[in-house]
């Protein structure tokens, strides 16, 4: 076993230094799922603990202790432009304790135009010419929740990710990674945890088609295809503490607060060229276990202001709602895109059910 992460290691090392590494790569698998967590603002890495855990923290699956759990998320960026969905699976497995789960994602938009050939060879324009293509972007995670020694405190995850992201008849991708998360439940009611992703990195292999992309114009050719056909996803670090507050027979408290760290220079409020760091914090009431109100914020960043040039600091707000009946729960969320204090507005709706409170 040593030797094989000592490989692992070695590879994507040499990866690293020979190819291309991406700051924003596969993006889409940082937006996280789940109504909860996303109106938290992704305050749950220490408190996650169902079906959509993976997204937040894999060792939070060590929550699903019978029968099973099936998620579902559907969400439309910048006016349905963009389409975001979410469906997963979970069951603890007999024999050692642990909880298996899959989830797919996918982020898709799509009736893009396709101009590549709006000018033909000699200069002329045809607008006949142009057409439409989808992007998208699909990933599989398959994931395993575990207490080492069996220690009631402690839960290890992981996620294996498969990726495949495709441009129209432009290019395609696949890539593979893996992420590592740890839950720690201390006596004194706190909760800490930790989400390492694309613990190795996460390595994309890109196929082009030349014939599609390029155009050649008065013997000039455009859009010629990229050289580096490998992308390589860097780790990032998710750390949260949270703790759960009893305010009296009906009402609960949870806030957690922490830190997202990119080992990368981004514009982040800390930024250096090796880590950016950005805290984040949100909370949740529960009344009776059954109506749940939400808010949180994340993504700070320091912009340009375009009119007086001046710097300024931008976060993602969020909030939302849910209501659980019996083994089914309904969350919603929303929140902005976070640049600049747009006002693109995002709703997402999750839909849980959970078999064990069906049946009791």
């Amino acid at each position: 076993m040593k030797k094989i992460f000592f490989a692992l290691f070695i590879l994507c090392g040499i990866f690293s230094e020979a190819q291309i590494i991406r700051k924003y790569s596969n993006e889409f698998l940082n937006i996280g799922a789940g109504a909860r967590g996303l109106a938290m603002g992704g305050a749950v890495i220490a408190n996650q603990n169902d079906v959509y855990s993976p997204m937040w923290n894999p060792a939070g699956l060590i929550g699903i202790d019978r029968d099973w759990q099936g998620a579902a998320m559907h969400a439309e960026y910048f006016e349905s432009i963009a389409k975001y969905d979410y469906l997963a699976y979970a069951k603890p497995l007999d024999n050692n304790g642990g909880v298996f789960a899959i989830s797919v994602v996918r982020l898709g938009v799509d009736n893009i135009l396709n101009t590549t050939q709006l000018i033909d060879s000699e200069g002329n324009i045809d607008y006949d010419k142009i057409t439409s293509f989808s992007q998208s972007d699909y990933a599989a995670l398959l994931s395993y929740a575990f207490r080492p020694g069996g220690d009631h405190r402690l839960a290890v995850g992981v996620n294996a990710k498969l990726v495949y992201r495709n441009v129209g008849k432009f290019a395609s991708g696949y890539g593979f990674g893996f992420d590592l998360g740890v839950l720690y439940n201390a006596d004194t009611g706190w909760n800490y945890g930790a989400m390492l992703r694309d613990a190795t990195t996460t390595v994309n292999f890109w196929t082009v088609n030349q014939d599609e992309l390029s155009a050649v114009v008065n013997g000039e050719e455009f859009n010629p295809a990229p050289t580096d056909k490998l992308e390589i996803t860097m780790p990032k670090l998710n750390l949260g503490m949270s703790r759960n507050f009893e305010i009296n027979r009906d009402l609960e408290f949870m806030p957690e607060a922490g830190l997202n760290i990119d080992f990368a220079k981004t514009a982040a409020l800390i930024s250096t060229d090796f880590a950016s760091i950005t805290p984040y914090a949100g909370a949740e009431l529960k009344f009776q276990d059954m109506i749940f109100v939400r808010v949180g914020v994340n993504r700070f960043q320091t912009i340009t202001d375009i009119e007086d040039l001046k710097r300024k600091v931008s976060f993602q707000p969020s909030a939302g709602i849910g209501i659980k009946y019996q083994g089914l729960t309904l969350d919603y969320a929303i929140t902005n895109s976070g640049i600049g204090g747009s006002n693109f507005y995002s709703n997402f709706f999750s839909l849980k059910l959970d078999m064990g409170d069906f049946r009791n």
